[in-house]
């Protein structure tokens, strides 16, 4: 591209976050003061992803000048600068008045640290990405347990509220407490509310002389029942030339998904292991015709995923507002499950204010669809608050979106939050080889080493699982020099594109973007 050309293309992109900074500043003007810069960078980030950027990265190089393949967390500073340069090289005359407030690039890393630290750990340590793990229900009862994790490694012990309760969690608590009391170190505890489970309810075959099955067998093309009647559950029946004469049946844990379902919406069960479509339904039950099988076997409880489908149930539930008092008063984070939207963001910092729960680490845990796609509302809402994160939950995403777009979507996330100096959580399956059998995969070595990218890496649990934080360790201590962030290609994004029209609406259509 020509300089005079790239020149006038990318002055008409700087132009356009300037004509939008009203805009900003109205969208911004209840965040918290700590993420006021953060989040009008997010909003010119999103302006700027909304543009198909790969045409001038070559030509960028070409006359040496910074290429804004970098610009995730200081929009208009990078931006300025490389238009400012562009001039100054054709000997052209540059002026702007403008009084946008510069974000350099050692602003963007201090803004991003600062918010890690604050959310983390104020301590800094061997390497910067911190260490989460989940503890596993045994550590309520051997305090060895946690005290090995943490001189292994472990900075934030993650308490799984859909597992074990109240007496168990508090156990495990006070022996945090005592173990950071006995060593010096700090050790942050992190609490997942569970949200709403959409699963597959009781399925109990009985076979005769008080023999039962907890599950039914499924095939490609066989038609089954998605109820809301009580039911055990009930197999296909096929006849002599396999064709099916009785179709199979299977109750649901939260009815109100039968409502919420429709017909052409995809089903997902057991990770995504059976896949199937609704042909029909009624006031009671779903008709799902199974497209494929991974697994022959549907079975009690197994996690059901609609990707297709607008759920209208809350992210909070009952039992989360229960557990909350006790969250509020012994975490120092938690983790929102289930949130897709800024009214589900509301709805939690409703219930935190009711609890008093003002200093309350926030992270909310982006784990489907809907909440990858309204990720910038979720953030802009979010910062109304001090302190909070991102959890990139890679498992529920595969599988809502497909594991061929996991890796795009998670760097999504990634620049999304960079843009608003919001740290970010790398979680799911982390040398879940190594902290199973004792020895890693070369993938899931390669695995972290995209995590180092996080501020934080999560890792579950597992018979060896000190191995899997000493080795996790090592990595973050040999690649953090390497690398902070990364460069990228910066295509236009559809998320970019959706938030800016849901924000700024009919004015940014103005500009002819």
């Amino acid at each position: 591209m020509e300089i005079k050309k790239l020149t006038t293309e990318l002055s008409e992109i700087l132009t356009s976050i300037i004509h939008r900074e009203p805009n900003i500043d109205e969208i911004t003007s209840g965040v918290h003061p700590e993420y006021r810069l953060s989040a009008k960078n997010l909003c010119r980030y999103l302006i700027l992803r909304s543009y198909d950027l790969r045409k001038y990265h070559d030509s960028l190089s070409d006359v040496g000048v910074s290429s804004i393949r970098t610009s995730e967390g200081y929009v208009y500073g990078n931006l300025f600068n490389v238009v400012k340069n562009l001039h100054l090289i054709q000997g052209l005359p540059f002026y702007l008045e403008n009084e946008i407030e510069l974000i350099g690039y050692k602003k963007s890393k201090k803004l991003v640290k600062s918010h890690a630290n604050r959310l983390f750990n104020e301590t800094r340590k061997k390497h910067l990405t911190e260490i989460m793990v989940t503890l596993p229900n045994e550590a309520a009862t051997d305090k060895s347990i946690i005290r090995e994790m943490v001189l292994n490694g472990m900075e934030i012990a993650r308490i799984n509220l859909s597992h074990g309760n109240i007496e168990v969690w508090n156990q495990m608590v006070k022996f945090v407490h005592e173990i950071k009391n006995e060593t010096g170190l700090g050790i942050k505890i992190y609490m997942d509310l569970p949200g709403p489970k959409i699963r597959t309810s009781e399925i109990r075959i009985y076979e005769g002389e008080g023999k039962s099955k907890a599950g039914i067998p499924v095939r490609p093309g066989e038609n089954i029942i998605l109820t809301r009647r009580q039911t055990l559950g009930r197999p296909s029946k096929f006849g002599a030339s396999n064709e099916q004469l009785e179709k199979a049946e299977i109750g649901v844990l939260l009815h109100e998904i039968i409502d919420d379902v429709r017909i052409n919406d995809t089903v997902l069960f057991d990770d995504g292991m059976i896949r199937a479509v609704v042909v029909s339904k009624s006031e009671e039950d779903v008709e799902l015709v199974i497209t494929d099988c991974y697994k022959h076997k549907l079975s009690s409880h197994k996690g059901i995923n609609l990707p297709n489908t607008k759920l209208n149930l809350p992210a909070l539930t009952e039992k989360d507002k229960e557990n909350l008092p006790f969250v509020c008063q012994h975490a120092d984070i938690v983790g929102y499950s289930f949130v897709r939207s800024g009214n589900d963001v509301k709805q939690l910092y409703e219930q935190l204010d009711l609890n008093h729960a003002h200093d309350l680490g926030v992270v909310f845990k982006i784990e489907n669809k809907e909440a990858f796609e309204n990720l910038p509302f979720i953030l802009l809402e979010g910062m109304k608050r001090d302190k909070i994160g991102v959890m990139i939950a890679r498992g529920d995403l595969a599988v809502e979106l497909g594991f061929e777009r996991i890796s795009e979507v998670q760097n999504q996330i990634l620049w999304i939050c960079e843009a608003a100096h919001i740290p970010v959580i790398w979680a799911t399956q982390v040398l879940e080889n190594l902290a199973k059998t004792g020895i890693p995969t070369r993938a899931e070595i390669s695995d972290v080493v995209q995590g180092v990218k996080a501020e934080c890496i999560m890792l579950n649990k597992g018979p060896y699982i000190n191995s899997a934080i000493k080795v996790l360790s090592n990595i973050l201590i040999r690649m953090e020099p390497h690398l902070f962030k990364q460069k990228h290609s910066l295509r236009a994004l559809q998320i970019a594109k959706n938030a800016v029209d849901q924000l700024m609406g009919d004015q940014w259509t103005r500009l002819g973007v």
